[in-house]
């Protein structure tokens, strides 16, 4: 057996174990912590918006790589040959985002996203060019835009060996589904840390009522970062020991730098420009978490709608109709994105399992000690008082 695949089979069996690991650990829902105000998917993941499909390679190495790779995918076609339109907003502009000039230039995506650490960002594009220039129909392509968010996993993975390879990339774009996703120490998460803990890969969604339009906005998060972990309004950091600028005010602790990729999708018809504003909103969520957007940190939004009716055919010249939902009608979305956004930050957490590599062990959030402090805080089981049909 060549290496490389024999590689890819440890890479597989990894996301394997840390999924069954992270089984025995609940997302925030099933623990309680119930989030908002508005009804989520059936499957609760950014896969609840039709057509979105999510493939993720986690690349375990020898006891220093701790690393993965996590792909989105906005439909089922040739994302080149049917655009989306996206859009991207910066919080703090720390990252290497590729494709974000383009994206926001034209206002359309061209290629699936992917999420990775930072140091492999031009080895995964690479292999998305590859990959996408080698499908049907593809053979006259002369430019290629591909979009790659990173987060830094410096401290439990060997990121300057840069261990992510074009079959990683390749075995998370073409084994993407729409069922549910992974989460915690998977993918582009295996490495990463949040809040001082174990963090990862979160995700959530949120569907309207008829009344607000019938919309599912779903969200993934790749998180890495620091502040003050705040969930549905109490303070678990402090409670906890373990915050921002610890050190500073009575011991030691992290700096909080890091960063956030947050991705939204929705089947509502919006525009580049509407969905720059629903990018906007999905940082409302982030801040509830206890996010302080620190010097160092990286917080990027990117969003994109699947409607079938806004998708614009590449090389098409004639003017074309579309839908386009109006100003008046974005609240709810705007309402549904910050919801989503927080609980996938909660789900990449309370999913993660204790990680070590590369010389350092980062425990996970421990989930009986934050439920403790939830229950004092009264910020658990809320939701039995909605009405019914929530």
């Amino acid at each position: 057996m060549r290496i490389a695949s024999l590689t890819l089979l440890i890479a597989v069996s990894a996301i394997h174990t840390a999924a069954l690991d992270a089984q025995e650990r609940p997302r925030a829902r099933e623990a309680g912590v119930v989030v908002g105000i508005l009804p989520a998917g059936p499957l609760n993941a950014i896969t609840d918006v039709e057509g979105v499909r999510v493939g993720q390679t986690t690349v375990v190495e020898g006891d220093s790589v701790r690393t993965g790779v996590t792909a989105i995918l906005p439909h089922g076609g040739n994302p080149f040959r049917e655009r989306v339109p996206a859009a991207i907003h910066v919080g703090n502009g720390f990252g290497k985002l590729l494709g974000v000039t383009q994206v926001r230039e034209l206002g359309e995506m061209e290629t699936p996203i992917l999420l990775t650490c930072t140091l492999c960002v031009w080895n995964a594009a690479n292999a998305m060019a590859d990959w996408m220039l080698a499908r049907p129909g593809m053979e006259e392509v002369r430019s290629i835009n591909p979009v790659v968010g990173e987060t830094n996993d410096g401290g439990l993975n060997a990121i300057r060996t840069r261990p992510l390879r074009a079959e990683h990339v390749v075995a998370a774009l073409e084994g993407a589904s729409a069922g549910p996703v992974a989460e915690g120490a998977v993918g582009a998460g295996t490495g990463t840390i949040a809040f001082g803990w174990k963090g990862g890969i979160g995700t959530s969604s949120r569907r309207l009522p008829a009344t607000l339009g019938g919309w599912t906005v779903g969200v993934l998060v790749q998180t890495n970062y620091g502040g003050v972990l705040t969930v549905n309004g109490a303070p678990v950091g402090r409670e906890l020991g373990r915050y921002l600028f610890q050190r500073q005010v009575q011991g030691p602790a992290d700096r909080g730098d890091g960063s956030v990729m947050i991705v939204v999708a929705t089947d509502a018809p919006l525009d580049a420009r509407n969905l720059e504003r629903l990018a906007v909103r999905a940082l409302a969520g982030l801040a509830r978490t206890g996010a302080a957007m620190t010097n160092g940190s990286g917080d990027y939004v990117i969003a994109f709608s699947t409607a079938a009716e806004v998708r614009r055919t590449a090389g098409a010249r004639d003017p074309a109709t579309v839908r386009d939902l109006p100003n008046e009608a974005a609240s709810g979305l705007f309402q549904a994105v910050a919801e989503a956004t927080e609980e996938a930050i909660l789900n990449s957490l309370f999913r993660a399992t204790t990680t070590t590599g590369n010389g350092m062990t980062v425990e996970a959030l421990p989930i009986d000690r934050t439920l403790e402090i939830l229950r004092r805080y009264g910020a658990l089981g809320w939701d039995r008082a909605l009405p019914p049909g929530r």
